[in-house]
C-alpha cells in the first residue's frame, strides 16, 4: 500500500512549513538589551575609534571596597577548588592569580565574565552552574590575590590567606596597555601621507 498525496496537499505542507522560516532569527528586544547592557570589553582596541573602549558593569560596584565579599570569595574559591588549576593563586595548570598580568583584563568585571564564560586552554565556564552573586564574590577574591597590601600580608607557605577588599582604584585601568616600546599608543588616529 502506498500513500500519494494530492499535489494541492504537498504545496499547502511546504508553505505551512516555510512560513516559519520567514520569522527574524534575532530575539527579542528586551533580551538584546539585557545582553548589551552585562556586556563586557576583553581589550580596550576598537576598529575606528580614536579613543579606547571600556565598559562598565553596575553590578561590580557592590563588590568594590567589600571585604565580606572578598572573604566569601575565599571561602568558595576554596570550595569550588579552584586551587586545584591555580594552587592558592600561585599558578599551576592554571596562570598565576597574584602577579600583575592579567591576560583577559583585571577589572572585576573582566575576571567575572572569565568566569561566566570560561577561557580556551583550560578555564571552564562555570555560568549557568555556579550562582551569579557567588561568581562576583570569587572575582573580587581574584582581584584581591594581586593586591599590594594582600601579598604584604603573607607569612607562610599558603598565599591569599589574608586578603584586603578590592579598592575601586584598582579597576582603574582598562586592563590593556599597549606593549613596551611600542611605536603606536593605540589611542591617537594618524593619517597617511597626503
Amino acid at each position: 500500500m502506498s500513500l500519494r498525496f494530492p499535489i494541492e496537499l504537498t504545496a499547502l505542507c511546504c508553505l505551512a512549513a516555510c512560513a516559519g522560516c520567514s520569522r527574524s532569527a534575532s530575539p527579542p528586544t528586551s533580551i538584546q538589551d539585557n545582553a548589551e547592557r552585562q556586556s563586557v570589553v576583553d581589550s580596550a582596541l576598537a576598529p575606528g575609534l580614536d579613543h579606547p573602549l571600556r565598559s562598565i558593569d553596575s553590578r561590580a560596584a557592590a563588590y568594590y571596597d567589600n571585604p565580606q565579599a572578598v572573604a566569601t570569595g575565599k571561602r568558595l574559591f576554596s570550595q569550588y577548588n579552584c586551587s586545584g588549576c591555580h594552587s592558592n593563586g600561585g599558578g599551576g595548570m592554571g596562570p598565576s592569580l597574584m602577579d600583575d598580568e592579567w591576560i583577559y583584563g583585571g577589572r572585576l568585571e573582566q575576571i567575572h565574565q572569565t568566569l561566566v564564560e570560561g577561557r580556551p586552554n583550560g578555564m571552564p565556564a562555570w555560568g549557568g552552574k555556579v550562582p551569579d552573586e557567588q561568581l562576583w564574590q570569587i572575582a573580587a577574591y581574584v582581584r584581591s590575590m594581586s593586591l599590594p597590601a594582600t601579598l604584604a600580608a603573607e607569612h607562610g607557605d599558603t598565599p591569599s590567606q589574608s586578603p584586603a577588599p578590592v579598592p575601586r582604584e584598582a579597576s582603574e585601568d582598562n586592563g590593556w596597555s599597549p606593549p613596551p616600546d611600542t611605536t603606536n599608543d593605540y589611542t591617537t588616529v594618524t593619517t597617511g601621507p597626503k
